[in-house]
């Protein structure tokens, strides 16, 4: 047995870690736009990253250097570092140095960047912002503000997992993310700490057992990024360890900070759970939650607050998983309007449902009829906000 509460402290909640965010000129009006997560001690640290062929160069710098073990990682907004070339990746390899020689306590040090695809890394102006940093600074709330780009709040969580014999170990994460949101592994960017004593050779299955109920579940506007990468790192300080209540609070923080970044959505006014039962096996269910996510035709019904469950089994038929008419059902909340071939849709059953989506959160449930497989995928409304924030993004 186990419990899981929530603290305070974000990635620094741990022992043993350290963070900051500051401002040094890539965002405008001295926004923080530079981060660091240090540990004073080495740590395992395993990644997931997009699927999306054109990888930014941080994560092709990670992956050509085999990095298993660091205490340091450095994250910067504004700037993607992607579609860069090798130059992106020496730029990556220039600053890491740099790290080592001003700061002497970084060792392997990674590094993590968000924003604006396609335009040279402002190396000078990171340089300059590593003199500015002090390891021993616990800030996280700075960190985790310092990575936004367009989102509109920091999203944070920790977690202290107490055993049944009084031994304990925390767990710390923060996210970015709000638009480009179409993960097919994670999402955006994601960093995750502990001070479990977590065997190493267990940290890539537990990350993609995470993965995918969490980051992978999400759908903002459908599109994949060049940076999406989750991170975990754990330095083992608390001598403690558990696989079933680690894997446990490790989901529970991804799924708290994907729903906080579905709620953050550019321009979102709704949050909504699709949730697939009946599929004919789990795979069918998530390409057909994944499905209605993504739909357009579905998001904009959201944002007019319109129960038009035409676009939903539309939206599931052209999925290509096996379905029927006479066997679905379309439920908003808790008001029915299509059971196995009826049509239930009246005035008063479409007000129920109006009513269902005004709310900010709500569930559409769509049971296939065809088997055992069930899945949830998250998604949120498409408005005018959306345009507006994108035709401006690099203004």
């Amino acid at each position: 047995m186990y419990t899981v509460i929530s603290v305070e402290g974000g990635v620094c909640a741990p022992d043993g870690f350290f963070a900051d965010g500051i401002a040094c000129g890539l965002k405008p009006d001295d926004q923080k736009d530079l981060a660091f997560i240090y540990s004073d001690t080495l740590c395992d640290i395993r990644a997931v990253f997009t699927t999306n062929r054109f990888q930014a160069a941080p994560i092709l710098h990670f992956k050509k250097e085999g990095i298993e073990q660091t205490n340091f990682v450095l994250i910067n907004a504004k700037n993607a570092n992607a579609m860069t070339g090798s130059a992106g990746v020496e730029d990556v390899e220039l600053v890491l140095e740099h790290a080592k020689a001003l700061l002497k306590k970084p060792i392997h040090p990674v590094m993590s960047s968000t924003g604006v695809i396609g335009v040279p890394l402002p190396k000078e102006k990171i340089m300059r912002g590593l003199e500015r940093f002090d390891l021993s600074r616990k800030d996280p709330m700075a960190a985790a503000r310092a990575i936004m780009t367009t989102d509109s709040y920091e999203k944070s969580v920790a977690f202290e997992v107490r055993l049944e014999n009084g031994d304990s170990f925390r767990i710390g994460a923060m996210a970015k993310g709000a638009g480009m949101i179409n993960p097919a592994m994670a999402t955006m960017l994601c960093f995750i700490t502990t001070d479990a004593a977590l065997p190493a050779d267990e940290m890539p299955a537990l990350l993609r057992a995470s993965v995918a109920t969490t980051f992978n579940a999400i759908s903002v506007d459908g599109d994949t990024s060049t940076n999406d990468t989750v991170m975990l790192l754990s330095n083992g300080k608390s001598g403690v360890y558990d696989r079933e209540a680690f894997l446990f609070a490790l989901e529970k923080a991804m799924h708290e900070l994907a729903l906080k970044i579905v709620s953050d959505g550019e321009g979102a006014t709704k949050c909504v759970a699709f949730k697939i039962t009946g599929a004919a096996n789990r795979e069918e269910a998530a390409v057909a939650a994944k499905a209605l996510t993504n739909s357009l035709l579905v998001k904009t019904a959201l944002f007019g607050e319109d129960p038009n469950w035409g676009r939903i089994a539309s939206t599931i038929g052209a999925s290509g998983v096996k379905c029927a008419p006479e066997k679905l059902t379309i439920t908003f909340g808790n008001v029915t309007v299509y059971e196995r071939g009826a049509i239930l849709f009246d005035s008063e059953t479409e007000e129920k449902a109006a009513r269902i989506m005004r709310k900010k959160a709500f569930a559409i449930h769509c049971d296939l009829g065809m088997g055992p497989g069930a899945f949830t995928a998250y998604g949120c409304d498409l408005g005018h906000e959306y345009v507006k924030i994108n035709a401006d993004y690099r203004t």
